[in-house]
């Protein structure tokens, strides 16, 4: 079964399910609203899952190339004291990789050339969608409806398609905290590869990456549209007298290099990623906090789901009620999982709280810490055929 689909959303997610519909020969257009790719954001990692998403999409080994293997970390107090150790060589031999760590904008870009230079349709903001029957569906652009087979709704957590889909759902909501991060300026000297740092209402962490330099995150409790007129100041003053590498991290970046956004999840999970010939996929199906490091490697694995009921389903609403029924309890479960493990992170502010879980995390024996990440980073990917492209 081929066909023409439009991808709208050139973010991660709609970068892989076009390069996933490609390859089982469809037709496709990615629609993305910025004037050029903006690669928003500094740096992100991949767990097995999402690598063997990209696998399954042919684009593996050129992320694995780019990357950086998180190999030694966990998670300290601010004095510095450790709560939990990371083994990424233990991940390594149970799931064939470690945790990685790549910049964001590296990631759009080797998937990007994945694709051909006529794919995707830059500069153009899809309002709503065209559907004027059960067969026909595609979206309104200045120069004319562009009308497909499929419309994949990559567009994000506030996604404008989700909205039309489902009016009666509540949308995005605020999950109480608010993130700044950077990628320092130069390469640093660093201890260890990725670690986190958990105090009342609060967490630092750093992952280091392929090219020396080291990508940090602040994450606060904060009310939202919550701004700083010097966000790197502010930081270096909540943080003051941590553990390094805070300092070091900090004193490395400059100012305008500091991203802030508030963290908005899908508290209420929607009753379905399809509606008709329109499929949501990524954060416009799931959003979801970034405790577990999830959010990119479901999008991966919607990608590559979607891909692969395409290929192999007679029609395409099977194939669309296969990937239905593969990825909304998985991706939503993912996401639950991962509000949990904000609540008990960084979310935590009471003395006696902290202090319960400190113990806790402490005693926990190094084999059930990783069965947690197990739990969610051991997915078996689909084959995903290759089949002469159309186009």
């Amino acid at each position: 079964m081929g066909g023409t689909a439009v991808v709208v959303g050139g973010g991660v997610g709609g970068l892989a399910a076009a390069i996933g519909l490609r390859r089982i020969g469809w037709r496709v257009r990615v629609v993305e609203r910025a004037a050029a790719p903006a690669d928003a954001g500094a740096g992100i990692s991949l767990h097995a899952n999402g690598l063997r998403a990209l696998d399954a999409l042919g684009a593996g080994a050129a992320v694995r190339a780019a990357a950086h293997p998180q190999y030694t970390g966990g998670t300290r107090t601010p004095s510095g004291r450790r709560l939990a150790h990371m083994d990424g060589r233990a991940l390594e031999r149970a799931l064939g990789t470690p945790i990685v760590g790549i910049r964001r904008s590296v990631l759009h870009r080797l998937l990007r050339e994945r694709l051909p230079d006529d794919c995707p349709y830059i500069g153009a903001t899809v309002p709503s969608l065209y559907r004027s029957g059960p067969t026909e569906v595609g979206v309104p652009l200045p120069d004319g409806v562009m009308a497909a087979d499929l419309v994949v709704a990559a567009d994000g957590v506030h996604s404008r398609l989700r909205a039309q889909l489902f009016p009666d759902h509540p949308g995005p909501s605020y999950s109480g905290s608010t993130v700044l991060r950077a990628i320092t300026r130069s390469p640093l000297d660093l201890s260890t590869d990725f670690e986190l740092t958990w105090d009342a209402g609060a967490e630092f962490g750093h992952i280091g990456l392929a090219d020396g330099h080291a990508e940090w995150h602040a994450v606060l409790n904060s009310p939202p549209g919550t701004r700083h007129s010097d966000p790197l100041g502010m930081l270096r003053r909540r943080f003051d007298g941590w553990h390094e590498p805070v300092r070091t991290l900090l004193a490395a970046t400059r100012p305008e290099d500091v991203l802030h956004h508030d963290i908005h999840e899908l508290a209420t999970p929607l009753p379905s990623f399809v509606s008709g010939r329109v499929v949501l996929l990524g954060d416009a199906a799931h959003a979801m906090t970034p405790n577990l490091g999830q959010g990119a490697c479901q999008a991966l694995e919607d990608a590559a789901a979607l891909a692969a009921a395409l290929a192999e389903a007679p029609t395409l609403a099977r194939a669309l009620a296969r990937y239905d029924a593969e990825r909304l309890p998985r991706a939503q479960a993912v996401a639950r999982a991962a509000r949990r493990a904000g609540r008990l992170g960084q979310q935590l502010s009471g003395p006696l709280a902290i202090g319960l879980r400190n113990t806790a995390m402490r005693l926990v024996p190094a084999r059930v810490a990783m069965r947690a990440i197990l739990r969610h980073a051991d997915w078996t990917p689909p084959v995903i055929p290759v089949v002469d492209r159309a186009s």
